[in-house]
């Protein structure tokens, strides 16, 4: 099973929706996939139709804090072969009681080394956008990290301390943790900067950086009211077909990560 966790401590840039439109074109590919909502938000929960009923009965925060397995928390969304794990506000208190655990860092890598063997090919973590312990306990767990990065000046200097915080998880924790590749997000041709920082982060990260940019995109924007990801809701708009294009490129440097795995 390979963990992917989809992080940027920035907000706005795309994660949450990254991580719907890509679970769900994995799983339309045969990959039997598992969504962890590791943002107190609750966002990619909203965004697949997972009702407060649902929420209320398990979730990450049960996960993390040992209430719960992975396997008893996981619940079936309509997309078929995708599961979520979804999230509750209760994750907004879960980075100060972690703090009085032992190994508080290695939670959900202990939490998903305890699933049922061969229920899913790959899981993806939606991280909150900061780099606490939510975060750090996500990168730990993960094999590989998918970094969405909005095209805009602010976001490099973002970048900067992303790639610093790799730096010291592969140090104390994790030191077999790759960098998937930077999806450039909410990509507008008719500004100028948006070129400019595409062309800058490919200079510094090269191959790193996926071929496939997303576009602003209003049905992207539309999707998550409707509890559908816009793979479903409308695949046939710009940014539906860049996410199929992502994917494909996404799956392609997956046999690289089941290897190291």
């Amino acid at each position: 099973m390979i963990c992917i966790a989809i992080a940027n401590q920035k907000g706005g840039v795309g994660k949450t929706t990254t991580a719907i439109n890509v679970g769900t074109a994995l799983a339309a590919t045969g990959s039997r996939v598992l969504l962890l909502d590791l943002d107190p938000q609750g966002n990619a929960s909203t965004g697949l139709g997972i009702g407060r009923a649902e929420r209320d009965q398990h979730s990450t925060y049960d996960l993390l804090v040992g209430n719960a397995t992975v396997d008893e928390v996981a619940i079936a969304t309509k997309v078929p072969r995708l599961d979520i794990v979804p999230a509750t506000q209760d994750l907004s208190g879960a980075e100060i009681e972690l703090i009085e655990f032992e190994a508080r860092t290695h939670r959900l890598d202990a939490a998903l080394a305890r699933h049922a063997a061969g229920r899913w090919d790959v899981v993806l973590i939606d991280c909150p956008p900061s780099l606490g312990l939510l975060t750090i306990n996500a990168m730990v767990a993960a094999h590989a990290l998918l970094v969405p990065l909005q095209c805009e000046f602010f976001a490099l200097e973002g970048l900067s301390q992303l790639l610093s915080t790799i730096d010291r998880i592969r140090s104390r924790f994790n030191p077999g943790l790759s960098i998937l590749g930077v999806a450039l997000t909410m990509y507008d041709r008719r500004n100028r900067l948006t070129d400019q920082v595409a062309d800058d982060v490919r200079a510094v990260l090269g191959k790193v950086v996926f071929d496939t940019v997303i576009p602003r995109n209003v049905r992207l924007s539309e999707a998550p009211s409707h509890g559908m990801p816009a793979l479903i809701y409308d695949y046939r708009c710009a940014g539906s077909e860049a996410y199929i294009a992502l994917a494909r490129e996404v799956i392609e440097r997956l046999p690289k990560l089941r290897k190291a795995a």
